[in-house]
């Protein structure tokens, strides 16, 4: 474990977004500070390596990591983190919108509201699920969901599964994997794979975007 924590940082030298560098930093209570990280990514509009840190929390857990409870007490807890960061920004954009986004406003124009309010009546549960595997999206989109209006009822329901799935599947991810030594010895570029997946969708969204445009101006 020692090894593991002591690896140098490789994510464009940016050691804050290293999740090795994060837990080794917060030392005994990286545990707690690993949650905290989850929540605020989910609840706070922070921008910060969640996708990472949950496959180095597997990983470390696979490797007796002297800090967590265990991999099911870990899992229940980022799914908890994760889900309570959700509703917690939903609360937020829900009491902030009508003030936040007004008619007049340069930046926070009533009609994104609008807009945000007819996504959400349309792709609502869908998108709520997708955006959590998606990097920055998932930061903001809980966000936009409570200034939409998205039906609280179907929001809770369905952060909730995206908690689930996110939550088990990348942390599961680590712990399975965490036996191989191939992967253990190459963890810097692991994480920033895991980055670069990620943030596909996002990528394909934009050239199909271009292309409409294009189409369409033509």
């Amino acid at each position: 474990m020692t090894g593991l924590l002591a690896a140098p940082p490789i994510l464009l030298g940016l050691g804050w977004l290293d999740p090795q560098v994060l837990l080794n930093w917060m030392g005994p209570s990286a545990f707690w500070g690993m949650l905290l990280v989850i929540f605020a990514e989910c609840g706070l509009f922070a921008i910060l390596p969640g996708d990472s840190l949950l496959f180095v929390t597997g990983l470390f857990i696979a490797d007796g990591w002297a800090y967590a409870p265990g991999i099911v007490p870990t899992l229940v807890a980022v799914v908890a983190a994760a889900w309570l960061g959700n509703l917690c920004g939903y609360a937020i954009g829900y009491r902030v919108g009508p003030a936040l986004f007004k008619p007049d406003a340069r930046v926070f124009k009533q009609d994104y509201a609008d807009l945000a309010h007819a996504f959400f009546e349309r792709h609502g549960a869908r998108a709520v699920i997708l955006a959590r595997f998606v990097p920055i999206v998932r930061t903001f989109v809980t966000l936009m969901a409570g200034v939409g209006r998205m039906s609280r009822r179907v929001y809770v329901l369905y952060s909730g599964i995206g908690a689930v799935l996110w939550g088990v599947s990348l942390t599961m991810a680590g712990y399975w994997l965490g036996q191989f030594d191939v992967i253990r010895t190459h963890i810097d570029a692991i994480c920033v794979l895991i980055v670069a997946v990620s943030l596909l969708p996002m990528l394909a969204h934009y050239l199909q975007d271009r292309a409409a445009k294009r189409r369409s101006r033509a």
